[in-house]
């Protein structure tokens, strides 16, 4: 991906996304994403940033009834994950949220799946409320939580700008979060990693 565009000015109006930063998306996860550690200290930097500037820092999570529709048990493609208040759907210890920041919990429903953090949950309301028009999104997975979401966001009229240095991708088929990124640039985001922030 284009990873050589002007330097990013954060500016009021701007958040930044985490998404599924969470344990069971970590190695030793019940879900584990392939590399997934490796984006909790560029998260924290990221992190930094938006905090010295007094911007917003939302993170979301998945947060499953214990026999959610997605979970293999049920019929569904994956092994069980993210159920609400197991140590599973915790945060990673390592990522350095702010106090004030927001928490999204999506997918919470034992009927429906859902990969974007705007689906059925408040997400959109939330960004509205704080005068919100771009995203910095980053996390896990790229190719189904943090595509979907992006895609969500840019049909939503928002400026989406992917932290490409803070996702990684469960590549069940091979390629599938280079596909993925493609996604994103061809529905307008771009993409950014830390040294294009001035």
């Amino acid at each position: 991906m284009n990873t050589t565009a002007p330097a990013f000015r954060l500016s009021h109006g701007d958040a930044l996304i985490a998404v599924h930063v969470q344990n069971d998306f970590l190695p030793g996860g019940g879900l584990a994403v392939p590399d997934s550690a490796a984006i909790v200290p560029v998260l924290n930097d990221y992190i930094v940033l938006f905090v010295r500037q007094g911007l917003p820092v939302i993170a979301t999570r998945d947060w499953h009834p214990p026999h959610h529709c997605s979970f293999r048990q049920q019929g569904g493609p994956w092994p069980s994950h993210c159920v609400g208040g197991s140590s599973g759907a915790e945060f990673s210890s390592g990522l350095a949220l702010p106090e004030n920041a927001w928490v999204v919990s999506q997918a919470t429903r034992p009927d429906k799946e859902a990969y974007s953090s705007f689906e059925d949950t408040d997400l959109a309301l939330i960004l509205h409320d704080l005068g919100i028009r771009r995203l910095f999104i980053g996390g896990l997975a790229a190719d189904y939580c943090v595509l979907n979401t992006v895609l969500d966001a840019r049909r939503l009229g928002f400026d989406v700008v992917v932290l490409e240095d803070a996702v990684r991708a469960i590549d069940a088929d091979s390629g599938d979060g280079r596909r993925s990124l493609h996604r994103m640039q061809a529905q307008g985001a771009r993409f950014a990693v830390l040294k294009d922030f001035a």
